[in-house]
């Protein structure tokens, strides 16, 4: 197999090597010792939180564009989804791509998107450059989240729960920062004050940047190495691998469904049922998306330990009860709700991710870009129809309606047990 094959055979034969004191001009031999390269999935995971942060900066100035630009809510609906669309729709042809031409540097690219977009976000003068922005943003995010995702399991050692974990939760860290930066630099300051944003994109392409050079070593020295067939997971009847994606899918819906609520919504749901200012109701989502960084981190390791279904089963259908009881809890226990629904929801994903991964071994690329293009294109759909819905009924119907979402969780029952790759 030369340079450019299937990843998946790269990680069966020749983990990666640590990196620890590794000097970020001259980027490590991928050859040392065969363990988690923690220096470069730390790296990942700085990139994903800055890329992250540029994403959720959208949402999180939802107040001030619909008041800026008279905005209803299925206009700031479109907004969300015009972002998801351009997000969700290319990732899975990139992940596709990226299996048969692994590009170390495509990354770079996917950030560069986003720096336009931000620099476009802060010039807006009309609704049609908001969605044109919005769309470069996306289109950033769908060239970073497929490549990434393979460079932290070639980065993994073998530990790919843990270092899907540690990946997304800086995606989900910058989630949760994107919403407080917001509060005390854009809300006082006014849409111009975005730019300032950019620096986290410039940051993002500089590490980005070194983190290739490490791929691009790393593909050069399997393919003198001689990479030898992928391993492969338990197999399984053609039919029961699509009704097993096909259940997954059912979760990313419910999962990403609930989740726009909140990312799109809660700011508007604290306003308007306890009557807080924008900046409060900023606070209570940082919170929100606080635990929901603390969960992510959680749900790969213990998947490692005790198996991916038993932490898709237990974090999808667990939060039920919590949900349940959000729509009628006062403003105190509002908040405290929020913070086990984030944590017990979010430890999903990476178990989502890694099962996937092992249910389609050799699709690495793919598995990642269909199964973080279908996240976000499920929370754009959801973010137009919940929008939809709140301008017809209430914000209040939105959250009761919702709170019965994760009892989709019950299909986790109907997935297979199977043997991860080797």
């Amino acid at each position: 197999m030369d340079a450019h094959g299937s990843d998946d055979a790269l990680l069966a034969t020749a983990p990666v090597a640590a990196v620890d004191g590794a000097s970020p001009v001259a980027p490590p031999s991928p050859a040392r010792v065969e363990t988690t390269t923690y220096g470069v999935l730390a790296a990942l995971s700085l990139s994903h939180l800055l890329n992250d942060l540029i994403q959720s900066l959208v949402p999180a100035i939802y107040p001030l564009l619909k008041q800026s630009f008279a905005l209803d809510f299925g206009q700031i609906g479109i907004i969300t989804l015009t972002f998801q669309l351009t997000s969700s729709l290319l990732q899975p042809v990139v992940g596709y791509y990226t299996d048969k031409r692994p590009s170390p540097f495509s990354l770079t690219v996917g950030m560069t998107c986003s720096l336009l977009g931000i620099v476009l976000l802060a010039s807006a003068w009309s609704y049609g450059v908001l969605l044109i922005a919005a769309g470069l943003v996306g289109m950033g995010s769908s060239v970073f989240h497929p490549e990434s995702s393979r460079m932290a399991r070639a980065a993994s050692g073998g530990r790919y729960g843990l270092a899907q974990s540690v990946f997304q939760v800086g995606g989900n860290t910058g989630q949760a920062l994107g919403p407080l930066l917001a509060a005390f630099i854009v809300v006082p300051n006014g849409q111009h004050s975005v730019i300032w944003f950019s620096l986290a994109a410039l940051a993002g392409i500089g590490v980005l940047a070194w983190v290739g050079r490490w791929y691009r070593a790393r593909l050069a020295a399997s393919g003198r190495r001689g990479a030898k067939g992928a391993g492969t997971a338990q197999r399984l009847a053609r039919g029961k691998v699509v009704a097993t994606i096909g259940i997954l899918i059912v979760l990313i819906f419910s999962k990403f469904f609930y989740m726009a609520s909140f990312n799109s919504y809660y700011t508007f749901y604290l306003i308007d049922r306890f009557h807080v200012s924008v900046q409060t109701s900023q606070l209570c989502l940082f919170v929100f998306l606080g635990s929901v960084a603390t969960g992510t981190l959680v749900g790969g390791p213990v998947g490692d330990r005790i198996g991916r279904k038993a932490v898709i089963w237990g974090s999808i259908l667990g939060v039920l009860p919590f949900t349940l009881a959000l729509p009628y809890a006062n403003l105190p226990a509002t908040i405290a709700l929020t913070v086990p629904i984030g944590m017990i929801l979010a430890s999903a994903m990476p178990a989502i991710l890694v099962y996937a991964q092992e249910l389609l071994p050799g699709r690495v690329g793919l598995v990642g870009g269909l199964f973080f293009g279908l996240s976000f294109g499920m929370g754009g759909l959801g973010a137009a129809v919940l929008g939809e819905v709140a301008d017809h009924t209430s914000i209040d119907f939105v959250y009761r309606l919702c709170a019965f979402l994760p009892a989709i969780g019950l299909l986790a029952a109907f997935l297979p047990r199977i043997s991860p790759a080797r």
